[in-house]
């Protein structure tokens, strides 16, 4: 049965709405495919970029031309052909007056049309003049001879060209790029004379494979001298595929300690550059790095001169790490996919590029010859009917007087077409002169040759061949030029370790009691002479390298780490750990060390346990810190000693009751984490009253310095032995006015 909603008409059209969505995304997509995002393969240009360039020729903007205002070439592009917005005409204007944008720029721009540092910042284009290089004659050169078909404007009041007869494959020479609706283009710019060298490869070699051909097509060649770093054989891969991507990299150059940046990868601004280097160095992720500057200027567009902080920086390592952090190095994605001759749009492969525009050449080179023999053999048709007419001037002349018809009365009598009857009756009298004969016989002379010469071109596939050739040569010769972008085969650049950009340099690292850190250059540092906050004063300090890490311990036995170049400057007061760090609510920070991975130290509490680790269990975890020392009730965090030698040092504790034991490293478990085991014996019944001060590790040679009060008391590792004994044990008493200790120090 027939849907009756189907068969009658009210006035409208109902249909599904999903089948209405359906039809009208297709029809919008296959437009933004077809009609906007991407490019027709004849002459790689998008309907935007057609339609401008033939605005300007219609205005007389050629190379040779006086330039008018932009807007004059906007308002005539969007009023007779491109019904869109003005913004975004004129933009598309723009990049294709960008020498920084277009390989081989298509209009020549009077006044700003933005720069390398900021493509955007371009004038308005009432202030803007144009007109077209002398390039975009190859695009244009031969639009009046029969070689494109004219389709109408968009209100059907003109006619503006279906593609333009380009000459070159300005597809490959400019590149381009769009989004339509579910696919993309990416085609990079090259090298005219590298393509030209391709095509007649390709027409003398049709059976040439894409590995032929890129012996002629090396890459992609940038408006930059940026280096191409992608290998040769990742670029076979690309030209193969029609897909891949392209890696670019900054050029410099060493003037004296300076390292100058002569060069970015396309379509990367110097001011990003140098905003990115700075924020590294603000975070002080860059410490080899003293200043940046931006020297660019006229002359040398882009200048970024870096200033090491030493002549001792490894400049190949700090480059490497820039190229890996900041778009110095830049990755750019291929993706081959035009409208190709059967109006369909498909990803090729360099080879399948070529090949279709050579054919789209040879048709356009035909079309442009049968037109011109169509001249020639209509202007040689004319030239016999005059030829005629001179011979037998006399009566020619009595007829056009006596006649009332003449073109009839000339048609019968000399049997002549109504063309030569009309030329004849056109034709001025000085035109018949004496002299005019030789002249008609001469230029008909010429064309016979011409004629002969055409037909002989468009009957012979070899010379026809020939043709195409010859005129790509001489369009090469005329406007090619040499590479820009040099091809480079390296490895793409890692970043570093952030400690392998730190020159290792000596620094104490001062905690004050009030959790403020900050570190000093140098190992010979009083930290108690430092200033500190109102109310404040030293809790610790720990020698260690800028290349290291610095661990903090809380009252509660966490474990923080951080790198110490990153701590602040000992000229002021520093900042809060807290501002780093999330300990929990109600610890404080309470000890610090800082050494390398496999460094050892001895970590106690005041209850006399303890154990030996490793450096690299104490870090690992920054924020929210990580448990490493296991306190009983009322226990406090002492002091971490460093280890020399596990089998030859001493440990040495010392409690409240002035009792100092001392034993060998050997003794003590290493842990990873833990309570640990005793150290020294507190008698049960002292346990609330009585505590450990502090722990130390002396190596053979060493001394041992107890301080009490202002008084110092020197032990070295010999005196120590009256001390030694079992681990655990209860060990020495001082002598009498030593027993009340503040402190151990060790010195060499």
């Amino acid at each position: 049965m027939t849907d009756p909603v189907r068969t009658t008409f009210h006035g409208f059209e109902q249909i599904p709405l999903r089948e209405y969505a359906e039809r009208a995304y297709l029809d919008y997509s296959m437009y933004v495919v077809l009609d906007r995002a991407l490019p027709f393969l004849g002459d790689g240009l998008k309907p935007v970029q057609r339609r401008i360039v033939y605005a300007m020729s219609e205005l007389g903007l050629g190379a040779t031309a006086k330039p008018k205002k932009s807007a004059r070439t906007v308002g005539d592009v969007i009023g007779k052909f491109h019904p869109h917005g003005d913004s975004a005409c004129y933009e598309a204007l723009v990049l294709m007056a960008q020498p920084f944008s277009y390989r081989y720029p298509l209009i020549d721009g009077q006044g700003n049309f933005g720069s390398a540092d900021d493509p955007k910042s371009f004038a308005a284009m009432r202030y803007t003049e144009s007109k077209l290089t002398p390039i975009a004659e190859v695009l244009l050169g031969e639009l009046g001879q029969g070689t494109v078909d004219w389709t109408p404007n968009f209100d059907g009041t003109l006619e503006e060209p279906g593609w333009l007869p380009a000459r070159l494959p300005h597809l490959l020479l400019n590149g381009t790029t769009g989004i339509a609706v579910g696919m993309a283009t990416d085609v990079p710019p090259h090298n005219l004379n590298e393509v030209v060298s391709a095509c007649v490869r390709l027409l003398d070699d049709p059976d040439a494979t894409v590995r032929d051909l890129c012996e002629h097509v090396r890459g992609p060649d940038y408006p930059t001298t940026a280096e191409i770093i992608t290998p040769a054989a990742d670029l076979l891969a690309i030209y193969e595929t029609g897909n891949g991507s392209v890696r670019a990299r900054a050029t410099f150059v060493k003037e004296g300690q300076d390292i100058v940046i002569t060069a970015l990868p396309y379509q990367v601004s110097p001011s990003k550059i140098i905003e990115q280097i700075a924020a590294q160095m603000r975070a002080k992720k860059l410490p080899w790095l003293e200043d940046i500057r931006d020297e660019s200027d006229h002359a040398n567009p882009v200048r970024i001169a870096l200033i090491p902080r030493s002549n001792r920086v490894d400049v190949e390592q700090l480059m490497g790490h820039l190229f890996a952090t900041t778009d110095l190095e830049k990755s750019y994605r291929v993706n081959m996919n035009v409208i190709g001759l059967d109006g369909k749009p498909q990803v090729k492969n360099l080879k399948m590029l070529l090949a279709e525009w050579l054919a789209f050449r040879t048709d356009t080179v035909t079309r442009r010859l049968k037109h011109r023999l169509e001249k020639v053999e209509r202007r040689l048709h004319l030239l016999e009917g005059l030829l005629v007419a001179f011979l037998n001037l006399d009566e020619v002349i009595r007829i056009i007087r006596t006649e009332d018809e003449p073109k009839a009365a000339l048609i019968a009598r000399f049997q002549l077409s109504e063309d030569q009857a009309d030329y004849i009756l056109e034709t001025k009298l000085k035109q018949l002169a004496r002299l005019e004969e030789m002249k008609i016989r001469g230029e008909q002379d010429e064309l016979d040759i011409e004629r002969d010469r055409i037909i002989t071109t468009l009957d012979s596939k070899a010379k026809l061949k020939k043709l195409v050739k010859d005129e790509l040569l001489a369009d090469a010769k005329k406007f090619g030029d040499a590479r820009r972008s040099p091809l480079v085969s390296r490895e793409a650049a890692q970043a570093l370790d952030e400690t392998e950009l730190v020159a290792s340099e000596p620094i104490t690292v001062v905690l004050s009691q009030k959790g403020w850190v900050r570190a000093a250059k140098g190992h010979d540092i009083d930290a108690a002479a430092l200033s500190y906050r109102e109310g404040d004063k030293l809790l610790a300090a720990a020698k260690g390298r800028t290349t290291q890490q610095v661990a903090f311990l809380d009252s509660a036995g966490r474990s923080y780490s951080t790198l110490a170049h990153s701590l602040p400057s000992a000229r002021g007061n520093g900042e809060p750990l807290t501002g780093r760090f999330s300990p929990a609510a109600g610890a404080s920070f309470a000890a610090l060390a800082s050494g390398g991975n496999d460094d050892r130290f001895v970590l106690a509490s005041s209850h006399g346990y303890g154990f030996v680790t490793r450096f690299e269990n104490l870090t690992g975890r920054q924020k929210a810190g990580k448990a490493m020392l296991s306190l009983s009730e009322g226990a406090k965090v002492l002091q971490p000693a460093a280890v020399g030698s596990v089998e030859a040092d001493r440990i040495v504790a010392v409690t409240s009751a002035g009792h100092l034991l001392a034993f060998p490293v050997s003794d003590l478990p290493e842990l990873d984490k833990g309570k640990g085991n005793k150290i020294i014996e507190i008698p049960k019944a002292k346990r609330g009253t009585e505590r450990v001060i502090a722990v130390a590790v002396v190596p053979p040679g060493g001394t041992l310095v107890v301080q009490s009060g202002s008084r110092t008391m020197s032990l070295s590792f010999k005196d120590l032995g009256e001390y030694v004994g079992a681990r655990a044990s209860r060990g020495g008493l001082l002598p009498r006015g030593w027993q009340k200790v503040d402190g151990l120090q060790v010195e060499s």
